[in-house]
């Protein structure tokens, strides 16, 4: 008896597939139903969401390695992907380092003077702005930032406006409000930089809701980063330039002087040929070849450097321009509304196996 008892308590643990595809069958109105609805409540819901446009850029800069990279052993390093990290360069941000500047607060917050225009021409101002007054939601948006500042209890706590700024609206990167830093992170957010370890390739990927805004703003990130990796790579060059063209500016002042002394003394001692007067124009003379060397020298160093702030100048070839997408990249819809529909069809199962196996 009890071992009859065993075998109908093992047939009831064993979930039959028949059984349950039977049952599946017997329910396939109430299951399609079910389907359609979530199909329809899927629908509705993920139209409410934004749509977002992405726009990516890809540029190769010019890259300093030394000699290492041209040996066996460099090839090798780069093969394995450690090009990068084998060479010895003389920047001290190499394109690996990007990205970083991309989580800057300061670099990020410099960006927000982008002009921007949407595709209908409807939105014409800065990404500043955009982000602060032109960014759409879904409607149950607000009720969960309005849970969340609760949560965290913000409502007690008042932005800090400096004394500096005008309502507090004026963007100043060293001191950034409480708003702003909230649109600096949703920036950060929108705008990645990505760098391949192998080839240097530096990627630049904007989102935005409005697909010429995404392009447009892609494009100007890229200029605004070849802007500073030239700076970067040039800066010492160019103070050296500055420093030398003003020691050149009073050399210049100071020949002029000497050939002056020089020219008024010959004028008035013409003819002259007494012992002092010889040895002053002498002087003179020497003098004012001196000033001349010294002149020569400095022109020809700002040459040198002015040659050298091109030499340090990187060259960047756009590999991927910005061009205005098509379609929007999240939310997938088609996706959305599958998943929820599949998701419904494994709740109506589960239902099933519960009412035949665990409920009897």
């Amino acid at each position: 008896m009890d071992s009859d008892k065993d075998n109908i308590n093992n047939k009831n643990d064993v979930i039959d597939l028949k059984v349950i595809g039977i049952n599946l069958w017997k329910k396939r109105k109430s299951v399609c139903i079910t389907m359609l609805i979530t199909a329809v409540i899927a629908s509705v819901i993920i139209l409410m969401v934004p749509r977002a446009y992405h726009c990516e850029v890809s540029l190769a800069p010019e890259d300093e390695s030394s000699s290492l990279n041209n040996s066996s052993l460099g090839s090798i390093a780069s093969a394995m992907g450690f090009g990068n990290l084998m060479m010895t360069s003389s920047d001290a941000i190499y394109p690996l380092l990007y990205p970083d500047l991309f989580k800057s607060d300061y670099f990020m917050a410099g960006l927000f003077s982008i002009g921007v225009e949407s595709l209908d021409g409807t939105i014409k101002t800065d990404y500043y702005n955009y982000l602060k007054s032109y960014q759409k939601s879904a409607p149950w948006m607000p009720v969960v930032y309005f849970l969340m500042r609760t949560v965290k209890m913000e409502f007690l706590k008042k932005d800090v406006v400096y004394p500096n700024m005008a309502n507090g609206d004026v963007v100043n990167p060293y001191m950034l409000t409480r708003k702003q830093q909230a649109l600096v992170a949703k920036a950060k957010k929108n705008i990645k930089c990505n760098v391949d370890r192998k080839t240097s390739v530096i990627t630049i990927s904007v989102s935005a809701q409005d697909p010429l805004i995404a392009a447009s703003l892609a494009d100007s990130i890229r200029e605004r980063l070849q802007v500073f990796i030239t700076d970067y790579r040039t800066n010492k060059a160019r103070e050296d330039f500055e420093y030398y063209n003003g020691l050149l500016a009073d050399a210049e002042a100071e020949y002029m002087v000497s050939v002056n002394a020089y020219s008024k003394f010959c004028d008035t001692h013409k003819g002259q040929l007494t012992q002092s007067s010889i040895a002053k124009r002498q002087i003179l003379e020497n003098d004012m070849e001196l000033k001349f060397n010294t002149y020569n020298a400095l022109a020809t160093q700002v040459q040198t450097i002015k040659a050298k702030i091109q030499e340090r100048t990187p060259a960047f070839t756009i590999l991927n321009h910005a061009t205005v997408p098509i379609k929007a990249a999240t939310p997938k819809r088609q996706r959305f509304v599958i998943a929820m529909m599949f998701l419904a069809f494994c709740v109506r199962l589960f239902m099933v196996v519960y009412d035949e196996f665990v409920r009897k």
